[in-house]
């Protein structure tokens, strides 16, 4: 069945991470502990198709992650025959609102943020970086190091997230990011790098509370919301959390 094919493909993913990454692994839960025991902030941005929702408020997952977001809105009316008159400075709206973005957050030096780009090509996660370590941040990103070696990137710098982010992790996932053969398709079918983007966050975590409880500072950590005493355990913890930021 397909279906088993897919699931041993999620665990040669894993076990491939678990025996490439681990050294980068532990450098981006080293730096987010140093971040958060010293009054830094923990930032996701962009973990794939949302990946960023489950590392974020579950159940046994840091108080301290909080998902990094933005929009920008501007009503400018004109007439058609103006639109598009030249600017006197070459201006790309897109990579400017994300440098604004960042400029006007709560967004500190030495807060982390972690993101992905799974060909490691598009424009927002390139600039967000730039931008982050550009405010003295520091960024861990995943991206498959395969299928950004076939492409070429689409930010005006030419660089990559692989060339740009401080920590890189290679989620493993092949050119394309889908990995099976199925009769009928030209190409791959079922991508790979989203189960993989969630099982490197939670081990990345993992390292993280160990290195916290090292330094004395263990993580707030959250209990079910749907477990007897789960709401009002989670209340004092988040209390306790707002106190010390970690």
């Amino acid at each position: 069945m397909l279906a088993h094919e897919y699931a041993q493909a999620m665990r040669d993913s894993v076990t491939k991470i678990e025996e490439t990454q681990m050294a980068n692994i532990d450098r981006a839960a080293d730096a987010i502990a140093k971040a958060l025991a010293n009054r830094g902030a923990l930032w996701l941005y962009g973990i794939g198709h949302g990946g960023e929702q489950d590392l974020t408020h579950r159940a046994g997952g840091f108080m301290a992650t909080k998902i990094f977001s933005f929009g920008v809105h501007v009503s400018s009316p004109i007439a058609e025959a103006l639109q598009g008159r030249p600017r006197p400075e070459p201006m790309e709206a897109d990579l400017e609102q994300i440098r604004f973005a960042v400029k006007i957050s709560e967004m500190r030096a030495g807060d982390i943020l972690m993101l992905a780009s799974v060909s490691g090509r598009n424009r927002a996660p390139i600039e967000l970086t730039l931008a982050w370590q550009a405010q003295g941040g520091i960024v861990i990103a995943m991206t498959s190091l395969e299928y950004t070696a076939q492409v070429t990137s689409a930010h005006p710098s030419g660089k990559k997230l692989c060339d740009v982010a401080d920590i890189v992790i290679d989620n493993c996932a092949p050119f394309g990011d889908a990995c099976l053969d199925v009769e009928g398709y030209g190409y791959k079918v079922l991508p790979i790098s989203g189960a993989a983007h969630i099982a490197i966050g939670w081990m990345i975590f993992a390292e993280t509370i160990e290195k916290m409880q090292a330094l004395g500072k263990p993580p707030h950590i959250f209990m079910s919301a749907n477990r007897p005493g789960g709401m009002e355990y989670n209340d004092e913890a988040m209390k306790e959390y707002n106190k010390v930021g970690y």
